[in-house]
């Protein structure tokens, strides 16, 4: 009998096994009683268990060169390969007990020419699978990069944008089909679709749009990817901006910022650094929305030992195609921009704020919050607070190494009046934890005087102490909360401090949002009207400070504001107004 490549094919196509009586007479199975036989099977199967399938041809070659032209071994490969049991399939008891009254008669004998068991052992044949699994799926991965060119890229020109992006991180000759001119001008023109359309075109119009499809050709291989994506950015940037118009006239800011930060599908990564360069991108747990800022929290159970962190990168990320009807994926291509950089090695007792049972908490300026275990001084959660002031902006329009740099201010010269710059500021300040408000509210028109200008700082006085009117009482129970994967807790006496001072043009002056603590005032001050225990809280940045003092009234179990100052640095004014103080 003739064999080869030629016969194999030609018995294929025949349908070299179809039933049991055309296996050969050394590979069929021993004779079944018929008090136990199954019942009759049909015609692609054999009596038993097992059903009888026709390789592909492709498989056929496979165990042709497998069998080193051995006739004999080929059919006991092809027998193996066609004889299988569906698992989703469940046997009679009958195909039970004759597989058992098998195994029992057959466990040692082997197949002649072959080194393959006709009923192997369970374990056997589990293994037997699991390398046949790895086997299929290395060369499905080699059959895919070795298609030809042309049909990848007629596979590629159905999938989308986000897709072939991904597709092009691969391999470098996917990266490089991924880039045809060809998909990303059809993609181009989908999205970016002239607005005025007509039933019927010219021939002018006609001999355009060839030419345009000719000049396909001579552009650079991914330059209508390039324009594609820059004009996504665009558009979603463009969006965004409009978002941002409308003022709140209180409080200076943008009042859609809420709205802006969903159509943007803006969220916020923090980029663990340690000492010898090593990376670690945590992705935000919680989000919550305050009246002018947002907190952002990282938690979980896969932190790096603190003592091996050198700086931790704040970094806002938006996906690179805004979608506003789709909830933007982590998959999908993203862009980075550095909001902040906090040094971890500056977790020491001068930036501690307070502490509980559990942890103990370290400020970092501006804005960050880190906690860190009591016994085991390592990380349980990172918290963020950041303003509404050029938030967006901030988190979008950087790079991953550079931040965000705001635009020159001009500033507005005054000559007539002689205390430009002293007055006319409004002042929201806004007091919170774990979405509970203690204190939000405007002060308007505040001022300051010439002589109130001391030690490179001009005062404003928000509350006075002499003003019993003035005092305010903190809303409900003051505490910082805080939670992780398992525990959550309160630290007493913290809370997040918002602060947004316009200078008399409504435009915003000072902001910034941070972490505060209330702690024991060593000496009370001669102005208080109130018996109770005293308590300080103080805020200082490269713009000024704030000091806020407040009392413990036992009668009623609240605090009181009783004095709220701003210092504001005046080299600051100097340089926003233009003057010479």
């Amino acid at each position: 009998m003739a064999t080869g490549r030629g016969w194999i094919l030609r018995q294929h196509c025949k349908g070299l096994v179809r039933t049991a009586e055309e296996i050969p007479w050394q590979l069929r199975l021993p004779p079944v009683d018929a008090a136990w036989a199954s019942p009759p099977a049909p015609l692609d199967r054999a009596p038993g268990p097992y059903f009888f399938r026709r390789p592909s041809i492709f498989k056929s070659l496979e165990l042709l060169e497998k069998s080193g032209g051995n006739l004999k071994k080929y059919h006991t490969f092809y027998l193996m390969e066609s004889c299988s049991k569906p698992q989703e399939i469940s046997p009679s008891p009958h195909d039970w007990t004759w597989r058992k009254r098998e195994r029992d008669t057959l466990a040692t004998r082997n197949l002649k020419g072959s080194d393959v068991m006709l009923n192997p052992k369970p374990s056997e044949q589990s293994t037997m699978c699991e390398r046949h699994c790895a086997k299929s799926s290395s060369k499905l991965s080699m059959h895919i990069e070795g298609m030809p060119s042309e049909i990848l890229l007629k596979i590629f020109s159905y999938l989308d944008a986000v897709t072939l992006l991904c597709i092009g991180c691969v391999n470098k000759r996917f990266y490089s089909l991924a880039n045809d001119n060809f998909i990303w001008y059809r993609i181009y023109s989908a999205s970016f679709s002239p607005k005025r359309s007509n039933w019927e075109m010219n021939a002018v119009e006609k001999t355009a749009v060839s030419l345009s499809h000719t000049s396909l050709h001579d552009k650079e291989t991914g330059y209508w990817k390039k324009k594609y994506i820059v004009k996504q950015i665009a558009a979603g940037k463009t969006a965004v901006t409009q978002l941002l118009k409308p003022v709140n006239p209180y409080t200076g800011l943008p009042v859609k910022t809420k709205e802006a930060l969903r159509v943007s599908g803006l969220s916020w990564v923090i980029v663990l650094k340690e000492k010898n360069g090593k990376e670690y991108i945590m992705e935000q747990a919680e989000f919550s929305v305050n009246d002018t800022s947002v907190t952002v929290v990282w938690h979980g159970n896969n932190w790096p030992r603190i003592d091996k962190l050198a700086t931790l990168d704040l970094c806002g990320v938006t996906p690179v195609f805004l979608d506003r009807y789709k909830v933007p994926t982590k998959n999908g291509p993203r862009r980075r921009s550095l909001v902040a950089e906090y040094n971890l090695t500056n977790l020491t007792k001068s930036t501690s704020i307070g502490s509980d049972r559990l942890i103990r908490t370290f400020c970092l300026n501006p804005g960050l919050l880190v906690g860190l275990w009591k016994k085991e001084k390592e990380m349980a959660f990172v918290m963020a607070n950041l303003h509404f002031h050029l938030l967006v902006e901030r988190s979008t329009l950087g790079s991953a190494t550079v931040p965000y740099m705001l635009p020159p201010h001009i500033p507005f010269l005054d000559d007539i009046d002689q205390q430009y710059g002293l007055h006319g500021y409004q002042l929201h300040v806004d007091m919170h934890s774990g979405g509970s408000s203690y204190l939000c509210g405007t002060f308007r028109n505040l001022f300051s005087r010439k002589d109130f200008i001391k030690n490179g700082y001009m005062k404003l006085i928000v509350i006075s102490f002499k003003n019993n009117a003035q005092h305010l009482p903190l809303i409900g129970k003051v505490g910082l909360c805080w939670k992780t994967d398992v525990f959550a807790g309160c630290i007493q006496n913290c809370y997040m401090m918002d602060v947004t001072l316009l200078d008399e043009t409504e435009k915003p002056f000072w902001c910034f949002s941070s972490p505060v603590c209330m702690r024991p005032a060593t000496r009370p001050s001669d102005f208080f009207n109130y018996r109770g225990h005293h308590f300080y809280v103080t805020y200082i940045d490269s713009v000024g400070k704030v000091n806020l003092e407040l009392v413990w009234m036992e009668e009623t179990e609240e605090y009181y504001v009783v004095s709220l100052a701003l210092y504001l640095r005046i080299e600051k004014v100097n340089s926003w107004f233009g003057t010479n103080y």
